[in-house]
């Protein structure tokens, strides 16, 4: 369960910030504040994941408290919600390495997105005891060693999923087929066929007919070796 403290001083936001909350399977609100003290006693009152943080608040400014959030409570990631829009407000969330920045008015599907791209990034890492590329590429979103991108991947492929798939092909000498990829990555039949595919379209592997011992042709899947 992913907890939330909201730091609004507009209470109607609040309010709206909250519903769209709603919309987010496991997450669960900590508590609001109206003011950066407000803010910080939240922090050390609750063991918070994610702080939605305001710039502009009536006693601080949100920017000028992202330091002391770093330095008290390391673990809480930050994403900012404002509606301020000046180049020098973003780059001084960016130092200090706020998840992300949205723009007052957020749409409720802006919001709802953000949530669940923090969410999916937060469960990639606490699956994890150390990195390599491939999960930076997927928790930036850059390019991987197939060529696809978060952004890129078709309905019903997960990165994770996919991450999976890509690492028993590598491990093959041979060819695989549908049931004994759907085996090995405890799926069905369907879902393995989507993913190699997938794959296939990508020229990650490659797919032909093979020749069993009662001449019945067998779809196979072989890493394409470059």
């Amino acid at each position: 369960m992913i907890k939330v403290v909201i730091a609004e001083d507009d209470f109607r936001i609040a309010q709206v910030q909250e519903q769209f909350l709603q919309k987010v399977s496991g997450v669960k609100l900590a508590g609001k504040a109206l003011n950066a003290k407000e803010t910080m006693m939240l922090l050390d009152e609750h063991e918070v994941d994610l702080l939605l943080l305001d710039i502009y608040m009536p006693d601080e400014l949100g920017i000028h408290i992202l330091p002391k959030i770093k330095e008290k409570h390391p673990q809480v990631d930050v994403i900012m919600v404002s509606a301020a829009a000046e180049k020098e407000m973003l780059e001084a969330a960016i130092r200090h390495s706020v998840f992300n920045y949205l723009l007052k008015p957020v749409t409720m599907e802006k919001f709802v997105a953000t949530i669940e791209d923090y969410k999916k990034k937060k469960k990639l890492l606490s699956r994890i005891d150390e990195v390599n590329q491939d999960v930076i590429d997927q928790y930036f979103g850059t390019a991987s060693n197939n060529g696809a991108s978060l952004k890129d991947l078709p309905t019903g492929v997960d990165r994770l999923t996919l991450q999976k798939v890509t690492e028993i092909m590598k491990e093959l000498e041979g060819g695989i087929s549908i049931e004994e990829m759907g085996e090995r990555m405890g799926a069905s039949r369907t879902t393995a066929r989507r993913y190699l595919e997938y794959l296939v379209s990508t020229n990650f592997c490659m797919a032909r007919h093979d020749y069993g011992i009662i001449g019945r042709p067998e779809r196979k899947y072989y890493l394409v070796k470059n």
